[in-house]
């Protein structure tokens, strides 16, 4: 090997640690930082909004049904398994029976 593939190396090593001490660091202040910490603890369900609002953008009315008995089911039961299990099995319903087709 040359001195490129191993500076290549080097400098990957270096960013690889580099990523997981800035990690360690921010995760300190985090912990350190009550706002901070209130807005990460939001992220999870702001992220799946955010992935399930986009692939409704251009979904079929069927889909949109299926979703919104899902919401409705995670409002009352508050349990992810149950609204993910209930979602599919509406999803699967509506298109054995043709609703919406």
């Amino acid at each position: 090997m040359t001195l490129d593939h191993w500076l290549l190396i080097a400098l990957l090593a270096v960013g690889a640690y580099g990523l997981r001490l800035a990690g360690l660091i921010g995760g300190q202040a985090i912990l350190h930082n009550a706002k901070l910490k209130t807005l990460l603890d939001d992220l999870p369900g702001c992220l799946i909004v955010a992935l399930v609002a986009t692939s409704l953008a251009d979904a079929a009315p069927l889909t949109w049904i299926a979703a919104a008995f899902a919401l409705v089911v995670a409002i009352v039961s508050n349990n992810v398994v149950i609204t993910m299990a209930l979602g599919f099995a509406a999803m699967f319903g509506l298109q054995y029976f043709g609703v919406g087709v």
